[in-house]
């Protein structure tokens, strides 16, 4: 189921792993959509296996619930707390821009 996680996560630029219910999900969604930034989302409530993808994000980040798992560039960057922290701190777009991401 590991490498399930990480093929889900190289796919896109910017990959969220979340619940359609959550709101710290939004949150970063919207967050990348104001940057200007193409996401996809892995909706966990909506996947037939979306309980074995979280106990291995759960392993992967250390909390329990793991969503939002936020992968940038195929590498976990993690939950809201650390999108916001490099956010805040200037370095999500670099971060972004390297994956390809955001191109100004």
């Amino acid at each position: 189921m590991a490498d399930r996680v990480t093929n889900l996560a190289s796919q896109r630029a910017v990959v969220i792993f979340g619940a359609s219910n959550c709101c710290m999900c939004h949150a970063v969604k919207t967050l990348f959509t104001e940057l200007g930034v193409s996401w996809t989302v892995h909706e966990l409530d909506k996947d037939p296996r979306g309980k074995d993808v979280e106990r291995v994000l759960v392993g992967m980040v250390g909390r329990n619930p793991p969503a939002p798992a936020v992968f940038i560039g195929g590498r976990l960057v993690g939950t809201t707390d650390q999108v916001m922290m490099l956010h805040v701190g200037g370095q999500l777009v670099l971060l972004l821009r390297q994956a390809g991401a955001l191109w100004l």
